[in-house]
């Protein structure tokens, strides 16, 4: 008899066993269905959804919060490809702009000295101007167009920062005591060590001082420092003029940026510029940034990674 009893209720778990593994098996399947038509439906609508798993199983909650990051990555892509294609149109749209103006000037003084059938001086200068302005375009334009395809062969070396600081500045100096700049110096009198590239930190700090020249001019005032942490350099272009909102901080480095709010017709010449020196920034491993209290006291600022200690020094 107690056999008999050991045997029904061996009988009993083995069958609860059998029923656990069942159950576990139809849930699974279950939730797996679930998971299947939410997926189809966010696919399907475009919804840019997440999926929702309830369930005390591991595996499932797992395998959804992967498919989770798939999805934010998939959106992520969508919409990073969706304002760069808008840019570009826009970009398009402005580069024919900015072309079409000097064209169309340079046109017009070739038709009057066509007419009149002599060359004037005055008009021959102006003509030049737009010719050049028009080819500065252009550059800036194939310069961009190479660096965001990552056609541009930069070689990374190891850099004297305040020696590229004091040749920019130097370039700039005679007109910038002609336009009574107080130029204002703050650079260690020993070497500091960047990893860059030569031309490409020279190019970035030509446009960052020539735009305070250019736009800054109402507070008279640059300044060019240097700190430094455990990691990056930084170099800091300071002016005192009419500065940029905060509103349009981070979109003064999009493409072809303009706007009639900020520093003039538009941030930089031909809205170009900072948008290559920010390109050029994070192609040497560093970064640009700006930080504008208007009328007090605009920056931007050059990161670039430290150049590691020579040895033997």
């Amino acid at each position: 008899m107690m056999m008999f009893v050991l045997g029904l209720a061996a009988a009993a778990l083995a069958a609860v066993a059998l029923y656990q593994q069942f159950a576990f098996r139809t849930g699974t399947q279950r939730k797996l269905r679930e998971i299947h038509q939410r997926l189809k439906a966010i696919l399907d609508e475009d919804s840019g959804g997440r999926l929702m798993v309830f369930t005390d199983n591991k595996e499932l909650m797992e395998l959804a919060a992967q498919i989770n990051r798939l999805l934010e990555k998939s959106a992520k892509v969508e919409a990073d490809f969706c304002r760069s294609e808008i840019s570009s149109r826009k970009m398009l749209s402005n580069i024919s702009h900015d072309m079409k103006t000097p064209m169309t000037v340079i046109r017009g003084y070739l038709e009057i000295m066509r007419t009149k059938g002599t060359a004037e001086p005055e008009m021959l200068e102006k003509a030049e101007q737009k010719a050049q302005a028009l080819m500065e375009l252009i550059d800036s334009f194939f310069s961009l167009a190479k660096l965001e395809a990552g056609d541009t062969d930069m070689t990374i070396s190891r850099l004297d920062v305040c020696e590229i600081c004091r040749e920019s500045v130097l370039e700039f100096y005679e007109i910038l005591t002609g336009a009574d700049f107080q130029v204002e110096i703050g650079l260690p009198d020993e070497a500091v060590y960047a990893q860059g590239n030569r031309e490409a930190l020279q190019r970035i700090l030509g446009n960052l001082i020539s735009n305070v020249i250019r736009y800054g001019s109402e507070g008279k005032y640059l300044g060019v420092f240097l700190r430094s942490d455990e990691r990056f350099i930084y170099v800091d272009v300071a002016d005192k003029g009419k500065g940029i909102d905060s509103a349009f901080a981070q979109s003064v480095f999009e493409r072809l940026f303009t706007m009639e709010d900020s520093r003039s017709r538009s941030v930089q010449g031909n809205g170009l510029g900072l948008t290559i020196a920010k390109k050029l920034a994070e192609q040497m491993g560093g970064n640009l940034t700006l930080e504008s209290d208007p009328s007090v006291r605009t920056v931007f600022t050059v990161s670039l990674k430290r150049a590691p200690q020579q040895t033997g020094m």
